[in-house]
């Protein structure tokens, strides 16, 4: 009953009490024939159905009604049947058992009534748990079938539920995970997922607040979606791109010492090939007219020249082997002075060359590559040098020991030097080129310097091999 039909039922029993008492009051004795007056009866009845209809607290309702209101009704029956009896000259006896037979007949039409309204509630109720039930197998089934791995939270982050796939991805049975790491509520992104075996999986990750009817946050969802196979697409395409950028960085290369290369010959090659050509061809066409001492001069001339081209080529030869990677080092002790004597006396002649070295300090180095470093070195200084060249040695801290060589020249200009050990320096041949790689490749080094007050050095830092 709502609200206003329990007002407007109160209203009417009161006005039926007050009405009763009135009547009651106003008719004074009793007609003949009767016990009291007529109206006396809507007093209880009045009172009955005030309290049938006033509110009490939840759960008291039925006792609270049954126990006050009935006796007020019995009495409103009773003074209403003697009326009855009084009025129709009956038996009063008579008059109670027809009322109380009223009084069965409605009791048991209001029980069922009730027991009508009970079953209709108790069907209502069903089938709302049904109903309720129906969804909950439902979003049960939604969640085990979803692709993406689910897991729901409280609102404190205590898992409540997960599905077939988060088990499946994670490894986890039938126990599941206190407190899992997870990414901020309202985020998403690349997320490591911690399985049961100790490894992580590559996730993209989302975690959602779930709202309650006011707005508060009464749970979370957290979706991961697997990503490993396009983590190992992207690490393979970032290979592959490595891979591509090396090949584009090695056909640089290779384009540029085809450039390089190309250019020596037009330069370096060219030119003795050409000297040789034309003191040859003068040479035959003038034989018989030359005097004694121009024919030795232009011969002298063409076998300089020639030695001069047997050299690049073999520095050719030698920088084709350096690319390839085909050059290994079979270091041994190599006594330093001994090879820089050597060499000195086969390239510089009687040229002013000072060398101070001691003869105990040896290198631990190839004794091939030792001596093109050397003559190389040499070479330069007095190619783009001037003399005194200063050719020494000595002991470094660690191990090592210093090999340098010295010239009284102007120096390498500053533009040169970014590329003066680099495969090609126009005017200067592949000398220095091979001296890096050829340090390297016994476990050394070379640098420049600038001499004080004038001049180049080039310093070669190897391995020192113990006293000999």
């Amino acid at each position: 009953m709502g609200r206003l039909s329990q007002l407007t039922a109160g209203c009417a029993g009161v006005m039926v009490a007050v009405s009763g008492a009135l009547h009651t009051c106003d008719v004074g004795d009793p007609p003949e024939g009767l016990e009291g007056a007529p109206a006396a009866a809507l007093i209880p009845a009045g009172i009955a159905l005030v309290l049938q209809v006033t509110p009490v607290p939840d759960g008291g309702t039925g006792r609270f009604r049954a126990r006050t209101a009935a006796p007020f009704a019995l009495v409103a029956a009773g003074l209403g049947g003697n009326t009855l009896a009084g009025r129709l000259e009956i038996d009063p006896g008579a008059a109670a058992v027809g009322v109380a037979g009223i009084l069965v007949a409605l009791t048991l039409l209001a029980l069922l009534a009730y027991r009508v309204r009970i079953y209709h509630a108790v069907r209502r109720q069903r089938r709302l748990l049904d109903e309720l039930h129906e969804r909950q197998d439902f979003a049960q089934t939604l969640l085990q079938s979803m692709n993406e791995a689910v897991m729901v939270l409280d609102a404190n982050y205590h898992v409540i539920d997960v599905n077939r796939r988060w088990r499946e991805l994670t490894g986890h049975g039938d126990t599941l995970p206190e407190s899992p790491p997870l990414p901020p509520p309202g985020t998403g992104g690349d997320w490591l997922l911690p399985r049961a075996d100790g490894t992580d999986v590559p996730v993209l990750a989302t975690m959602a607040a779930i709202p309650d009817a006011a707005g508060a946050t009464r749970g979370y969802v957290a979706t991961y979606v697997d990503i490993a196979e396009r983590k190992q697409a992207e690490e393979k395409l970032t290979r592959h791109a490595a891979d591509l950028e090396r090949g584009n960085a090695e056909l640089a290369a290779a384009l540029a010492f085809k450039n390089d290369l190309t250019s020596m010959l037009t330069h370096d090659v060219a030119q003795p090939i050409s000297s040789i050509a034309s003191l040859a061809d003068l040479l035959c066409a003038d034989w018989a007219d030359l005097p004694e001492d121009i024919r030795l001069e232009l011969a002298t001339k063409i076998d300089k020249n020639t030695r001069r081209l047997i050299k690049m080529m073999n520095d050719l030869q030698l920088l084709f082997r350096l690319d390839t990677g085909a050059v290994t080092a079979r270091r041994v002790p190599v006594p330093l002075l001994e090879v820089v004597e050597t060499v000195s006396a086969s390239v510089a002649g009687s040229s002013d060359v000072e060398i101070t070295i001691d003869e105990d300090l040896a290198a631990l180095a190839d004794r091939g590559h030792l001596t093109v470093i050397v003559e190389n070195l040499l070479k330069n200084a007095l190619a783009h040098g001037a003399p005194p060249i200063h050719i020494r040695a000595e002991r470094e801290p660690g191990g090592t020991l210093c090999l340098i060589v010295q010239d009284s020249g102007a120096g390498i200009p500053e533009d040169v030097l970014p590329n003066l050990f680099g495969r090609f320096i126009k005017g200067a041949g592949l000398g220095l080129f091979i001296v890096r790689h050829l340090a390297e490749a016994n476990g050394g080094s070379v640098r420049y310097e600038h001499a004080e007050p004038r001049g180049a050095r080039l310093l070669v830092t190897l391995e020192a091999a113990p006293a000999l």
